[in-house]
C-alpha cells in the first residue's frame, strides 16, 4: 500500500512500531466511550477477541494517521473488506485531534484510495446512534443514513438502547459528490 497525503496528514500501513500509540488510544476513557463504556483493561482484554477493532501494528487494513507538519501521532483509519466489493470504514483519534477535520479529511482521503485502488462499490460505516461526532464525520463525508438497528448485546453500555446506526456511500455517490466539488 502507498502513503495516503492530505493537507494535513499521512495515512500509512500500520507497522508493530504504532502498537505503543494505539494501546495509548485505548486507555483514554473518552475515545472507548462509545465502543468499551470507558478505559480498555488491558490486563483483561484480548485484541483477538474484543468485539471492537484494537489494532496492534500488524493489521493489512489499518492506517497510522500522522500530522505532516510534526510527525505527530493523530489516530488510526481503517478499511475492512466485508465481501469483494464492500469495505468498512472505522477511525479511532487522539482527543486533541478532535474538532480540527482531521478525521473527515483522513477518512475522505481513505474512502478515495478504497474505490479508486481497492476497487470497492460501497463502503459502509457503524456507530452508536448517540455518537454525534462520529456521524457527523460520516455525513461530510458524503456518507447517508440507512438504517437504524436495535442490537441485543450482553453486556450493554450506556446509548445502546437508541440503537446503532449505519451509513453508506458508493462509488458513484462518490464521484459525483467530487464532481460537483470541483
Amino acid at each position: 500500500m502507498a502513503l495516503l497525503k492530505t493537507a494535513r496528514l499521512t495515512l500509512s500501513p500500520c507497522t508493530p512500531v504504532d502498537r505503543i500509540d494505539f494501546i495509548q488510544l485505548e486507555l483514554d476513557p473518552e475515545v472507548m466511550r462509545f465502543l468499551n463504556n470507558g478505559a480498555v483493561d488491558h490486563d483483561r482484554a484480548d485484541p483477538a477477541t474484543a468485539p471492537f477493532l484494537m489494532p496492534r501494528g500488524t493489521e493489512p487494513n489499518v492506517w497510522t494517521a500522522r500530522r505532516n507538519v510534526d510527525d505527530e501521532f493523530v489516530g488510526w483509519f481503517c478499511l475492512l473488506p466485508k465481501v469483494k466489493t464492500v469495505a468498512e470504514i472505522g477511525y479511532r483519534l487522539r482527543r486533541e485531534a478532535w474538532g480540527q477535520g482531521l478525521a473527515s479529511e483522513g477518512a475522505s482521503a481513505l474512502i478515495s484510495w478504497g474505490f479508486e485502488v481497492a476497487g470497492y462499490d460501497k463502503i459502509v460505516a457503524n456507530t452508536m446512534a448517540v455518537n454525534q461526532g462520529s456521524r457527523r464525520v460520516m455525513e461530510k463525508i458524503g456518507m447517508k443514513h440507512t438504517r437504524t438497528d436495535f442490537l441485543d448485546f450482553p453486556d450493554p453500555i450506556p446509548g445502546t438502547e437508541h440503537g446503532e446506526v449505519t451509513y453508506e456511500l458508493t462509488c458513484s455517490e462518490s464521484r459525483n459528490l467530487r464532481h460537483k466539488a470541483n
